[in-house]
């Protein structure tokens, strides 16, 4: 179960059975809020250099070390480019159909100088509000030891302090849904990436329409399958091709600009605010599509600890918002001089003769964007994992060097199938747009409220600050939420429905396994007493060494007893070893193991690891500070029980059956532990839940 080896209660055993029967509270199954000045400081010591979890690049210059070692002019370089292949790469993309579905049929709008002039200055001002304004300058700034993301945004916005009763439980289970819209993400972005970049085979000859899905079903095969060899392997060629990428874009923007000069007007912002005016509820509509521009947005702050913020704002300012800008504004150019070209816009930009090497290209971008998407949704079930939210997975590490990239093969297929079954489903990618925009505006209000928290609890903003800024950039976020949740039921409810399926299953596992743990304290005796009847009884003493993996830190592990209890010998060497998983990415080495000597050959470990970080128990006990056991001599004890659902009490019963299931299939501990399998005693029993 996964409650071995996991994180440790801190009341004693008679607090614990007091409590056993006491009603779980709501904040007992969501991510712990409370990030004590004692693990603030733990995380301030003991974050580890960040890298880039996909190419191996030493983050130089960032994270708590940054003041020591900013990066050469050669060394940011390498990291700029690392960052357009790994960062950016979803973003960049959108081009092939952003601006398409502005002038969708659906919409009615006819391709007239007022309405290309109009969608371009919302696309430009969306990119400067949403990217440049709020992710780039402002939610970047939210540096927590290293790391972004939604889950690092909520633990930041909590280190000063504890969100308390209702509110922080729903302030954490908006962080632990954002999270859980990065598996839609997952299975959207390869589907409407990859199909649009092969739909350019109807502009080489419309009669290749019939092999468009059935080409970019065997595309996303080939990249769900080749995801075991790791991003490592490729992670070479993701920053040049991209580079090569906005290079082409924006040279055919540029070229086509000319078509007609009057698109540089689009800059004015009053051509966006005249736009909407007159066209009212249908130009609202339309920022569902725009919003698609800055789809991508989010995985700037995402991949900060990758990276750092100063290469990904380099690249931002630098490359790919100039790229973009320009192709857009040579889209909508080429639309005023070939209004019946909207349909494949961005294809006909290229010359005839260059239309075939540009859907090549632009399929590797595509791929590009999706493997950054996957990789994420693999990191995000791995600290699922580590926090306690997801039982136990097989998760293979492709990397010697990087303990981040690692390929969980469950989560894998599983998003391999629901890509696949999504492109049959809806069979273009304007069918998926609508999908696309609900999972990223979701996400956008959240990093938002978030955010607001931050600049007030850890900035020291004025609240009233605070309460402006966030309320410019949460009224843009309102206005995307609003245009794309109109389209829920052609589409949009398919990222949020697979967010909350993912959100009830880590719920399920977290309440499931306190009132697992809770029955599992009725059993455990303290280890006094067991010492107690060591010296009664006098037992057996084997040779060898016996580890014991253990929940809490207190007590005798029901293993222990139970191999006492039926064989009646207990190991000459006793090693009782509970391991914790911090709210932090990483533990300093230094942090990593607290020792405890006991009596009669017993000795009690407590391991510390970062929710970014993999257990492996066996280097473990071989480090200087640890007991050192001869491994030939070592047998491992973990504990393995049967649930029953018997009662609705602390859980509906439908969901304890759940939680059933998901413990059949708990990968065994050995796996998780690194144990050797020759080596491990599983004891149990049944518990009735």
């Amino acid at each position: 179960m996964a409650r071995e080896g996991g994180e440790p209660r801190s009341e004693g055993l008679e607090e614990e059975a007091e409590r056993e029967l006491a009603p779980l509270t709501l904040s007992e199954f969501v991510l712990p809020t409370d990030l004590s000045p004692g693990v603030t400081e733990l995380a301030s010591r003991s974050r580890a250099p960040a890298a880039d979890r996909t190419t191996g690049t030493p983050a130089l210059g960032h994270g708590p070390h940054a003041g020591q070692h900013a990066p050469t002019g050669s060394q940011l370089r390498a990291l700029c480019l690392s960052a357009l292949g790994i960062v950016f790469g979803d973003i960049g993309t959108s081009p092939l159909y952003a601006l398409r579905e502005c002038f969708a049929r659906e919409h009615g709008l006819s391709v007239t100088q007022d309405n290309v002039l109009g969608v371009l200055s919302l696309i430009i001002w969306a990119l400067t509000i949403t990217v440049s304004l709020k992710y780039v300058v402002y939610v970047l700034r939210a540096d927590n030891r290293g790391e972004g993301g939604i889950l690092a945004l909520m633990a930041l916005a909590t280190s000063r302090g504890h969100l308390s009763g209702l509110v922080g439980v729903v302030f954490v289970a908006m962080g632990l849904f954002g999270a859980a819209l990065l598996y839609g993400d997952g299975m959207i972005t390869p589907a409407i990436s990859v199909l649009s970049a092969v739909e350019g085979l109807e502009v080489i000859q419309p009669g290749f329409r019939s092999f468009v899905v059935p080409i970019t079903v065997i595309i996303l095969v080939l990249l769900f399958m080749v995801q075991k060899h790791g991003t490592a392997k490729v992670g070479g060629m993701f920053g040049p091709v991209t580079l090569v990428w906005f290079i082409v874009i924006a040279a055919l923007g540029a070229w086509h600009i000319s078509d007609n000069l009057a698109v540089l007007w689009s800059f004015d912002p009053r051509h966006a605010i005249r736009f909407l005016v007159d066209r009212g509820v249908h130009g609202f509509l339309i920022l569902g599509s725009v919003l698609l521009v800055a789809t991508g947005g989010e995985a700037l702050y995402a991949d900060m600890g990758h990276f750092g913020t100063k290469p990904i704002r380099l690249v931002w300012y630098g490359v790919v918002l100039p790229a973009l800008v320009l192709n857009y504004l040579g889209q909508g150019a080429f639309l005023l001089k070939n209004p019946q070209s909207v349909a494949h816009a961005f294809f006909e930009l290229a010359p005839s003769w260059a239309v075939a090497p540009l859907v090549l290209l632009s399929t590797l971008a595509t791929i590009i964007a999706s493997q950054a998407l996957i990789s994420g949704a693999f990191s995000i079930t791995r600290q699922a994992m580590m926090l306690g939210y997801w039982p136990r997975v097989k998760v293979q590490h492709t990397s010697s060097h990087e303990t981040g990239q690692v390929y969980v093969p469950s989560i894998n297929w599983m998003l391999m199938v629901a890509t696949i079954l999504l492109v049959l489903s809806f069979g273009s990618s304007s069918r998926l747009a609508a999908a696309y925009g609900m999972a990223v505006t979701t996400t956008m209000v959240i990093t938002t409220v978030f955010a607001f928290v931050v600049a007030v609890r850890v900035w020291q903003w004025h609240p009233v600050k605070a309460a402006l800024v966030t309320l410019a950039f949460l009224g843009v976020d309102l206005a995307f939420f609003g245009a794309t949740a109109v389209k829920f039921l052609h589409g949009g409810w398919v990222p949020v429905a697979v967010a909350l399926a993912i959100l009830l299953l880590m719920t399920t596992w977290r309440r499931g396994q306190l009132l697992l743990d809770r029955q599992v304290a009725t059993r455990v005796i303290p280890l006094s007493a067991f010492f107690d009847i060591m010296q009664s009884e006098r037992p057996l003493r084997v040779p060898g060494t016996a580890v014991f993996l253990a929940s809490s830190a207190v007590g005798t592990p029901v293993p222990l007893v139970l191999n006492f209890r039926y064989n009646s010998v207990v190991h000459e060497q006793v090693i009782l070893l509970t391991v914790v998983t911090e709210p932090v990415s990483f533990v300093d080495d230094a942090e990593r193991l607290r020792r405890e000597e006991l009596p009669s050959g017993f000795c009690r470990l407590v391991a510390r690891y970062g929710f970014m970080e993999t257990p492996d128990v066996p280097a473990l006990l071989a480090r200087p500070d640890a007991p050192q056991p001869l491994p030939e001599q070592t047998t491992y004890f973990v504990g393995r029980d049967i649930v029953n659902v018997i009662s609705p009490r602390g859980m509906a019963k439908w969901r304890k059956r759940l939680f059933a299931f998901m413990s059949r299939n708990d990968t065994r501990v050995n796996s998780f532990f690194n144990l050797p399998s020759e080596r491990v005693a599983e004891l149990g029993g049944q518990i009735d839940l």
